[in-house]
């Protein structure tokens, strides 16, 4: 039974622990979209200094955990759009612009031997839950259609587009062939 919670100040060791010694979550810490400037996946522990001020130091969580038998085994970020300041940047969100209420999905990490059990959509459910509760109207999310283009598990941290489709999200661009932009309108 896996149970999903905010991920709040006092959660940090336990996302430290998910986010682990390799990998690129290792190296990114969710920091590609929240930077304005150059961006270096090498520079790890700058990368993890960031998004533990982040984490400890905010009044709204950046995102949620997952946790299997008091073990963290995913994270899924989500923040208001504003927040990640690259993403007006890229091509992945050029089909929308930011209006008040926005918010995004940015990362997910789920350990692997959870992978493929239906964590990855009780994270996103969680996160579009902590968004409603702070003010959201719409969340957005950038994934990856992989009946167009096969991904790696390094490649998916935006997560399939299949996986939105079947939680309640809807294809609204497509900034390239493999690339979607999807939205969920939420009840006030």
């Amino acid at each position: 039974m896996v149970a999903i919670v905010d991920a709040s100040a006092e959660r940090w060791d336990d996302l430290a622990e998910l986010m682990g010694q390799r990998g690129d979550p290792s190296h990114c810490w969710c920091q590609y979209y929240r930077q304005d400037r150059a961006y270096d996946h090498g520079d790890r522990e700058s990368n993890r200094a960031a998004m533990h001020r982040q984490v400890t130091t905010a009044t709204v969580p950046h995102g949620v955990l997952a946790y299997d038998q008091g073990r963290p085994v995913g994270w899924c970020a989500v923040a208001p759009r504003a927040d990640y300041p690259r993403l007006s940047r890229t091509r992945a969100a050029s089909g929308t612009v930011d209006e008040p209420g926005l918010w995004s999905v940015s990362c997910f990490v789920v350990r692997v031997g959870h992978r493929r059990r239906g964590v990855a959509a009780r994270l996103l459910d969680a996160a579009v839950d902590l968004a409603r509760r702070h003010g959201a109207r719409i969340v957005e999310a950038y994934p990856i259609d992989t009946t167009v283009r096969p991904a790696s598990s390094a490649t998916l941290f935006q997560g399939p587009l299949s996986l939105y489709l079947r939680t309640g999200f809807a294809e609204i661009a497509r900034p390239s062939e493999h690339r979607a932009i999807v939205r969920r309108t939420l009840n006030p």
